[in-house]
């Protein structure tokens, strides 16, 4: 026999891997730690273990899904560097390229319906993600020659997070080239 042996993933990773599942499904305050240790092949105590509470699980959740798209900004300059028309467009077409029949909106931004005290970790790190994605945004602009760079990025960035919401009751291709449309016009200075 030639096989490789696979090796199972860590309780943390089975952990985090069930609490994205489920939590994106539905939603954070409907999934409860039970569910998710019995997603992963665990205990609630091994959870535990893992993670001093649920709320320091959600807030590990949504720092990894923020890593996912930092990480995209990242690729996106390498495969464009010192083009930043070219990353606006790009981070725009990956935005449009998540909406599919089934998508169920940004994580993050689901998760603020979620999470209204403000004190509450998980929410201090999309509210952190969310300013390095507006300063990155408005950087973009900057290097791109965009007319007035910080409104042009709040505008992006209002568009794709709307299209996001919106894509998820109006049918995603439409919205998806909607999305397009709108970006590309502000990044060539015609407004959205």
């Amino acid at each position: 026999m030639t096989g490789k042996k696979t090796t199972k993933p860590s309780p943390r990773e089975r952990i985090l891997e069930a609490a994205e599942e489920l939590f994106y499904r539905e939603g954070i305050r409907g999934v409860g730690v039970e569910a998710i240790a019995a997603r992963a092949e665990t205990t609630k105590m091994a959870l535990y273990r893992h993670f001093e509470s649920k709320d320091a699980l959600v807030a590990e959740w949504l720092r990894l899904m923020a890593a996912q798209d930092e990480a995209v900004f990242d690729r996106l300059e390498s495969e464009h560097p010192g083009d930043p028309r070219a990353q606006l467009l790009g981070w725009a077409q990956v935005i449009a390229g998540r909406l599919s029949e089934g998508y169920r909106g940004c994580p993050l931004i689901n998760s603020l319906a979620e999470l209204p005290d403000k004190n509450h970790p998980a929410r201090q790190v999309i509210e952190a993600h969310k300013a390095r994605h507006a300063r990155k945004l408005a950087a973009l602009c900057t290097l791109a020659g965009i007319p007035e760079p910080e409104a042009a990025a709040s505008e992006i960035l209002f568009v794709l997070e709307g299209a996001q919401v919106s894509a998820q009751c109006m049918g995603a291709a439409k919205v998806g080239e909607r999305l397009m449309r709108i970006v590309k016009a502000i990044v060539d200075g015609k407004g959205g």
